[in-house]
C-alpha cells in the first residue's frame, strides 16, 4: 500500500470515529502510522474532510501531560475553523469524550516564519496574543496509550476550541509568572500559570515552529498558535458554565449544552 494510501485510509477511520461519537481502539495495522512523519501527515490528510484549519494546537507541554500519554515532548495538531467558537457560546457536549478544557494563551502571526528564524525571530514574527479556551478530545478509546504516532495521527487530540479576546501591550507581560484560574459552575477549579507551559508560552511558539520545520512545514502570517494548558485539565460535563480567569488581562467564558 502506497504511503498515500495509508495516510488516507487512517484520515478516513479517524474521521468516521470524530463525526459518529464513537472511539477506537487503534487504527487498522494496514494504515496505523509507523512514525512521527506518517502520523502527521494523516493529521494532514484528516483536514481534507474537516476543512480548512487556521492555526496550530500544542498538546503535552507539561512534563505530567507528557508522562500522561506516554510521549518525549509537545505533539502539535491542526485548529479546525469548523471547531472554532467565540466567548458567550454553547458548546456542544454530544460525543465530548475526554471532557476537560484547558485555559490558554494563544498567538496570532502576524508575518512568516522565516524557514532559519532563530528564537527572537519568531516571537517577533507575533502581531497579537489572545487569550483562549481548549477543549481537547480524542478519536481513541485510551488515548493515554495510542503512543506518540497515532496521536499526531489524530490531530494531537482537537477539538473545540474557544477564542477569547485580545490582549493589549501583550508583550509588555511576562506570561512565565502570569496567574491563571479555570472556575465551573462559579467555583474554582484548578489554578496555575504560563510558567506551566513549556516555562513560558514564547517558549512553545518556538518550540512549534521549530519542530513545523522536520515536516516541511512552517507558521505563516494570519495563524493563530494556542500554546498548551496553563492548569491541569479541568473535567466538565454537559450543561456546565466554565470561566477561564487571566486576572487583569481579561477571562474566556462559555457553557456546555445540557
Amino acid at each position: 500500500m502506497s504511503d498515500e494510501k495509508r495516510t488516507g485510509g487512517a484520515a478516513d477511520v479517524l474521521w468516521k470515529a470524530w463525526t459518529s461519537g464513537e472511539q477506537i481502539a487503534a487504527l487498522p495495522d494496514e494504515v496505523r502510522p509507523r512514525d512521527d512523519f506518517e502520523g502527521f501527515a494523516t493529521q494532514l490528510a484528516v483536514g481534507g474532510h474537516a476543512g480548512p484549519p487556521y492555526g496550530w494546537k500544542i498538546a503535552a507541554t507539561t512534563a505530567a501531560g507528557q508522562a500522561h500519554i506516554g510521549v518525549s515532548g509537545p505533539l502539535p495538531g491542526p485548529l479546525f475553523e469548523r471547531f472554532r467558537h467565540e466567548p458567550g457560546d454553547v458548546l456542544s457536549s454530544d460525543g465530548m469524550h475526554m471532557r476537560v478544557v484547558e485555559a490558554e494563551f494563544a498567538y496570532l502571526m502576524g508575518t512568516d516564519v522565516e524557514p532559519d528564524a532563530g528564537p527572537d525571530e519568531i516571537v517577533a514574527a507575533v502581531d497579537r496574543l489572545h487569550l483562549a479556551v481548549e477543549v481537547p478530545d480524542s478519536r481513541f478509546a485510551r488515548y493515554e496509550t495510542a503512543g506518540g504516532p497515532q496521536l499526531l495521527a489524530d490531530c494531537a487530540c482537537a477539538g473545540r476550541f474557544v477564542l477569547g479576546p485580545e490582549v493589549p501591550g501583550w508583550a509588555e507581560h511576562d506570561l512565565s509568572t502570569w496567574g491563571t484560574a479555570v472556575w465551573i459552575n462559579g467555583e474554582r477549579a484548578a489554578t496555575g500559570s504560563g510558567g506551566n507551559v513549556l516555562g513560558d508560552p514564547r517558549n512553545a511558539l518556538v518550540w512549534i515552529a521549530e519542530d513545523l520545520r522536520r515536516y516541511g512545514r512552517g507558521l505563516r502570517a494570519g495563524e493563530l498558535v494556542t500554546t498548551g494548558t496553563t492548569t491541569a485539565p479541568v473535567p466538565v460535563g454537559a450543561g456546565d458554565e466554565v470561566r477561564a480567569d487571566f486576572g487583569y488581562l481579561g477571562e474566556v467564558a462559555f457553557r456546555f449544552a445540557g
